[in-house]
Formats: C-alpha cells, sequence, structure tokens
C-alpha cells in the first residue's frame, strides 16, 4: 500500500474510534481503540515505538517514542488536547524528517466532530 492508501484507512479508523467513544478520553485510551480498528484491517501497527536520533556523530537510543508507525511508513501522533498547538505539527514534521518518512498524521479526540482533530503532515510526498 501506498502512504496515501494507508492514510485513507487511518482517516476512516479514527473517525470511526471518534463516534463510538466521543471526546474525553486520555490520549492512551484513544491509542489503544485507534491500534485495534487499524490491526482490524489488516494493516501492521506498532506502538510507542522507541526512535533514535543522530547527534553529533553519535546514535541516541529512545530519543522519544512515535505514538503509532503503521506499515512502516506513515505516523500517526494521538492527542487528546483542548486546542492543536503549532509544536504538535512541528514534533511530527520532526519525527518524518528524522525517520525519512514521508507521512504523518496528528490525531486529536478531544473535539466535537473527528474531521476538526485530523491534520494530515507532509515530508517530500
Amino acid at each position: 500500500m501506498t502512504e496515501n492508501e494507508i492514510g485513507d484507512v487511518i482517516v476512516d479508523s479514527a473517525f470511526k474510534v471518534h463516534s463510538a467513544l466521543g471526546a474525553g478520553l486520555l490520549e492512551s485510551a484513544y491509542e489503544a481503540c485507534l491500534t485495534h480498528e487499524l490491526l482490524k484491517r489488516s494493516l501492521a501497527v506498532a506502538r510507542q515505538v522507541p526512535f533514535p536520533i543522530l547527534y553529533d556523530g553519535e546514535t541516541i537510543d529512545a530519543a522519544f517514542r512515535l505514538d503509532l508507525l503503521v506499515q512502516e511508513k506513515v505516523v500517526i501522533e494521538v492527542k487528546a488536547v483542548e486546542k492543536l498547538l503549532p509544536v504538535h505539527t512541528a514534533q511530527v514534521l520532526t519525527y518524518l524528517k528524522l525517520g525519512k518518512l514521508k507521512l504523518g498524521y496528528l490525531l486529536n479526540f478531544n473535539v466535537p466532530h473527528m474531521k476538526d482533530g485530523t491534520k494530515r503532515i507532509v515530508n517530500g510526498l
């Protein structure tokens, strides 16, 4: 599957999870349910993926963790916040750049309508 095809499944899955649960839960609950939904759709999903970075010529292990990595191609950052901030977008874009990945999603489940909490972020796609 291409990144865009994976992205379509991710967005549809996020909408399904949000429709079932609504707003007001912790990020970990949405992450677990979204993982379950993506696995049901036969996608490979890794949770809380340790992600090393190269700094000063050294590999620094587990410098940060990706919430979800789908098909080893698409990053998902799950939020349950009142409002997405520019730093959240920068976080996903940094993950994409450091991982040499092309597509990420910032999903904020603390919204009345999931379309308002879905942000697609690209890095050379």
